[in-house]
């Protein structure tokens, strides 16, 4: 399974992306744990509308398995659709 995050956005303009193939990394199991206790490809591709705001960083998750692609995008905003999607982007990012 490959998994990708990417972000962009915010003042700086900064973009950011992290890959993990879970068949490699340590934390591959956890990781693929974490992914179906969310229900990552039952998930809309957005999470909630999209929050306005310059300064706003927006990430996008994408999960190779199998010959399925998904991906789930949201703004780190604080609201609660972003926060489902935090602790599984800590997660990766920490791969």
């Amino acid at each position: 399974m490959k998994i990708t995050a990417s972000n962009g956005g915010g003042f700086a303009g900064i973009t950011r992306f992290h890959e993990v193939d879970t068949a490699v990394s340590p934390a591959g199991p956890a990781l693929e744990a974490a992914l179906a206790a969310a229900q990552f490809f039952a998930a809309p591709v957005a999470g909630e509308p999209e929050a306005i705001g310059a300064d706003l960083s927006r990430w996008t998750i994408t999960v190779d398995s199998g010959g399925r692609r998904h991906s789930v995008s949201f703004a780190e905003d604080g609201s609660p659709g972003s926060q489902r999607w935090r602790g599984l982007l800590d997660s990766i990012l920490a791969a």
